[in-house]
């Protein structure tokens, strides 16, 4: 059997992408000089920082929709299942019928806060005691072990891929691509990151917010007008 890995981080890696901020110019701008705005395919972006602001506080969102960036994602099947209520996204991800799972699974870092307290819609997480830290880490590691090392019993048996993953928990980690304009990944960012300047707060999993912190970073260096515009009119999706 493989070695189990349990990590405790996220992989998100821009893998291919078309997209600037002279994007949302040109494809503004047909709106009030039709064919002409194809002339604004190269133009610079700064002299136009106004436009896309104004796009972006008055909600004008389509013509953030005609840029494109494919990301590639390692995180545990929870989190991408989250993730996929995200229907603007395009998404092809590993299969566990067609290939043998890797035996790498996500076990909360010391940083991850523990303990719920409030009701849902109204609560807040604390940090946990070491004594809970300890039991998590060591729960994890003994559930994931025990599970792999049934799935792999199955497999060595005879038993189809499909069937034997069903013992997998849910803290596998999956791969996948995932593809977005701007416009969809801001309605991600909007709630899927908790930001204290933003207009309508979220509350995200820990988890799913360690995966968006690293696509907005990416984005905000490709698109660097737009995400200033983004953060100064309260991160609210146009």
């Amino acid at each position: 059997m493989q070695e189990v890995v349990f990590r405790s981080d996220m992989t998100v890696e821009l893998v291919k992408h078309a997209a600037s901020d002279a994007d949302v110019i040109w494809a503004a701008r047909v709106s009030t000089i039709g064919e002409q705005s194809r002339a604004e395919i190269d133009a610079e972006p700064d002299r136009s920082a106004g436009l896309i602001n104004f796009l972006m506080r008055d909600r004008h969102g389509t013509p953030f929709e005609h840029s494109s960036m494919t990301f590639y994602v390692q995180a545990p099947i929870f989190v991408f299942r989250e993730f996929m209520r995200h229907r603007t996204f395009s998404y092809n991800e590993e299969s566990g019928r067609y290939r043998q799972l890797d035996p790498v699974f996500y076990v909360p870092g010391p940083d991850r806060p523990l303990v719920q307290t409030g009701k849902p819609g109204a609560y807040e997480f604390t940090s946990g005691t070491a004594a809970q830290h300890a039991l998590v880490n060591e729960t994890f590691r003994e559930c994931c072990n025990q599970a792999y090392a049934a799935y792999a019993q199955m497999l060595d048996a005879g038993v189809a891929r499909e069937v034997a993953r069903g013992v997998l928990p849910l803290s596998l980690y999956s791969s996948m691509y995932a593809t977005c304009n701007p416009r969809a990944l801001m309605n991600f960012l909007a709630l899927r990151t908790r930001r204290p300047g933003a207009a309508f707060p979220s509350f995200p999993q820990r988890e799913i917010e360690m995966v968006a912190e690293k696509m907005e970073a990416e984005w905000a260096a490709l698109m660097p007008i737009t995400y200033a515009a983004f953060e100064r009119n309260g991160r609210v999706c146009p």
